[in-house]
């Protein structure tokens, strides 16, 4: 069927309810939003769904959430481990409440058990959850960071990371299969119940989550003894994050927590920030002002399913003492922390303490991911650490835990991270736990206060240390179907003919992990990447700089990444700032 045969059937079957009808309806005139919704179903990709909520095949609805929930069904019972059951948990946008018991209906119906949370919670507390429920798979929905129209449906297995090949691809057959929206199997909810296949997960399972945090804490004397001197501003961006981050810093003996109050309760339709990314300095405008009232040390933002974290720090040490409703210039400033310095500033206290109490393992491993900061090599070197690297997405960390694990520990896990703002702390979870990376940041914060360094001047020692290293990324944004083209015309154009010098620095190294084809520009030898296929550009460049460039799997983003190291910061930002340039007028 073309896209219109799909809407008249959409808008007349007796498959789809009456309000699906009356939605579908009323588009009747507008052939560019039927086609927007029906030229393409939506697609379950490697991780699960993410799109716009409305009626339409290319939208998030009840009908693409169950027949993707159906595909996983029908995998699961092939792999006859229905028995083990599925645990969900969902965030604060709009329908995610909704969309997650159809999936656990949908599971039910087709007699696998489900353990759905009673409220909304953070995607880390379901990639705990697997495990510890013993489930074969995990459910979350959520759209993560995007705007408030969208949503999204993520799938775990159960190692409690996101599902990673071969698992994938047979999960996206499944629901590809499926193409008659009739066959998707429901069943009444309290049915299910009697049944014993629907089941409620509550506050017992936060309390092991926040006890497991709590036993990651390597300074617990740093925190007593500098709890009443830390300020500490947290928003949750209307999220998920509020609960676990109010009560592990609580328990943990913190006693200066301002939440900022405007974001504080759970709103799918974020009406404090037009995007709640807290990758974007916009979303921290309010918990900014709040700093200043309150002369915070370090402000803390969650992403609304709280595995991302953000981070500003205070700059200076000049604020007044006029009190809080201070309308003078004397006032505190503060600098945003990238994800891969908010990430490398846990890392370097981790790996630190660790060291001095003789706790970090010998045969010790970090993982970060391909565009992420160089700096870690020079860490691991450091403190004598694997490196590994991996294709974007946490989901590689994840499955590099599991082969640590199926090794028979002769690697271990210390900490990994991904520059989009993403760090696990740990091995409770296996995906990016923005909570622990709360905890962590507060007691690293803690710790240096006591040495009289603020987190600002540990960072700065960090670069000392190290070197200069300098590390962005440049998102273009093109949207609908002319902007999936134009996004396939650069990459097909970058990869056809790759340019030899970016912004005045020679390329040495050209990567196309598509092609599995790495080339040396100087001699034409090639080699394979050592990972699986995917559509990622890599230019390693002279001078330690480097840039990489990826269609995002989440949004109508390409994006472009670049990273430099130099012995000075105003060099590596000259440098950085060329290489954004070049990017920006491709």
């Amino acid at each position: 069927m073309d896209f219109l045969e799909k809407y008249d059937y959409w808008r007349t079957s007796e498959t789809f309810d009456e309000a699906t009808h009356q939605e579908l309806e009323a588009i009747k005139e507008n052939e560019n939003e039927i086609k927007e919704r029906f030229y393409k179903d939506l697609e379950f990709g490697t991780a699960g769904l993410r799109g716009v909520i409305g009626a339409g095949t290319n939208r998030m609805n009840k009908y693409t959430v169950t027949k993707a929930t159906q595909g996983l069904a029908n995998y699961i019972i092939k792999t006859g481990k229905q028995d083990k059951g599925v645990a969900i948990a969902f965030d604060s946008r709009r329908f995610s409440p909704e969309f997650s018991m159809w999936a656990a209906l949908c599971l039910n119906a087709n007699g696998i058990k489900t353990y759905r949370f009673d409220t909304l919670r953070p995607t880390p507390v379901l990639s705990f959850a697997v495990r510890e429920l013993g489930c074969v798979a995990g459910i979350v929905v959520t759209a993560s960071h995007n705007p408030p129209e969208y949503n999204g449906y993520k799938v775990y297995w159960e190692d409690g990371a996101q599902i990673v090949p071969p698992i994938d691809g047979e999960i996206i057959s499944e629901v590809n299969a499926i193409t008659d929206y009739s066959v998707i199997k429901m069943m009444d909810l309290e049915e299910a119940k009697a049944k014993g296949l629907y089941n409620v997960v509550g506050e017992e399972l936060d309390k092991k989550y926040i006890d497991t945090l709590k036993s990651l804490v390597l300074n617990p004397d740093a925190i007593k003894n500098n709890a009443k001197d830390l300020k500490i501003v947290y928003t949750p961006l209307h999220g998920t994050g509020n609960i676990p981050v109010q009560t592990v810093l609580k328990e943990l003996g913190f006693e200066n927590v301002y939440v900022v109050p405007e974001q504080e309760k759970p709103d799918g339709e974020f009406p404090t920030v037009s995007y709640p990314n807290p990758e974007d300095p916009k979303a921290f405008a309010l918990a900014l002002e709040l700093a200043k009232k309150v002369d915070a040390d370090i402000i803390l933002a969650n992403d609304p399913d709280a595995d991302r974290l953000g981070v500003f720090v205070k700059k200076n040490n000049s604020a007044c003492d006029c009190g809080e409703n201070c309308d003078c210039n004397e006032k505190p400033e503060y600098e945003m922390f990238t994800g891969n310095m908010s990430a490398l500033f846990i890392a370097e206290y981790e790996l630190s303490q660790k060291k001095e109490k003789g706790i970090l393992p010998e045969n010790g491993a970090l993982i970060t991911t391909i565009v992420s900061s160089d700096l870690t090599k020079a860490m691991a070197k450091e403190y004598n650490m694997k490196l590994y690297e991996v294709l974007t997405g946490f989901k590689w960390i994840g499955e590099k835990i599991k082969q640590f694990e199926q090794a028979g520990g002769k690697e271990q896990y210390v900490f990994g991270f991904e520059e989009s703002y993403g760090c696990l702390v740990g091995t409770h979870a296996r995906d990016k736990d923005g909570i622990v990376a709360v905890m962590a940041t507060c007691e690293a914060a803690a710790y240096y206060k006591s040495k009289g360094i603020s987190a600002y001047e540990q960072m700065q020692n960090i670069y000392k240390k190290y070197g200069y290293y300098k590390e962005g990324q440049i998102a273009l944004t093109f949207k609908g179907i002319e902007g999936a083209e134009k996004i396939k015309s650069i990459m097909d154009k970058l990869r056809s003919n790759p340019p030899t010098e970016l912004a005045g620095l020679k390329v040495l190294e050209f990567r196309d992990y598509q092609a599995n084809v790495v080339k040396d520009l100087q001699t034409g030898e090639t080699h394979e990447t050592g990972l699986p296929k995917s559509n990622v550009l890599y230019f390693d460049l002279e001078n330690s700089s480097w840039c990489c460039a990826r269609p995002s799997g989440t949004e109508p983003k390409i994006k472009f990444y670049c990273g430099v190291c130099t012995d000075s910061a105003e060099k590596s930002n000259k440098q950085f700032e060329a290489l954004k340039e070049y990017w920006g007028n491709i």
